[in-house]
């Protein structure tokens, strides 16, 4: 993927996943960190970042995918609810392998503005916003990123998680 500037860190957050547990960015540390933005009614980028994420952490060994998370986080919580996300994560086959972090509008805007992503809320569309795949290393350092219908492969994406593996933390 693309490299960004150097020494961006991981945005600091704390959501709920749509099954209630806690994520919190700097209990990822340690870990290579794969993070998105999804929207559960999205039929354009979304599935397709599912997929690439199923793949890539397919390629992956036990011990590899043991030291990284794959996170998305929601650019609609008026749509993203529980519900919705088990669906998503069930039709897509990334259930155990993608954390979907959900929230109230207010809960995740910050999250947004950190992360400088457009949500879906704000285009009024689940097929506009903002999807790159960002990949932070085991020290919250952002080491690529990728794009769906740009450089987003499977192969690329297990690429670059393996690097974040190899530095940081």
């Amino acid at each position: 993927g693309s490299q960004p500037p150097a020494r961006i860190e991981l945005p600091r957050f704390s959501l709920r996943d749509h099954a209630g547990r806690s994520v919190d960015a700097d209990a990822l540390r340690g870990k290579a960190v794969l993070v998105t933005f999804l929207d559960t009614k999205c039929r354009e980028s979304c599935p397709i970042i599912a997929e690439q994420i199923r793949q890539a952490f397919g390629r992956l060994g036990p011990s590899e995918r043991a030291d990284a998370v794959a996170v998305a986080i929601s650019v609609q919580p008026e749509d993203d609810t529980p519900e919705t996300v088990r669906a998503f994560l069930r039709r897509h086959r990334v259930d155990g392998t993608l954390r979907y972090l959900i929230g109230t509008e207010a809960e995740l805007r910050p999250v947004w503005s950190r992360f400088q992503v457009l949500p879906a809320l704000d285009s009024g569309s689940p097929d506009i916003h903002s999807a790159p795949v960002r990949i932070y290393d085991r020290g919250g350092v952002w080491v690529s990123t990728q794009n769906a219908g740009a450089d987003l492969t499977p192969e690329n994406l297990a690429h670059d998680v393996r690097l974040a593996l190899e530095t940081g933390g």
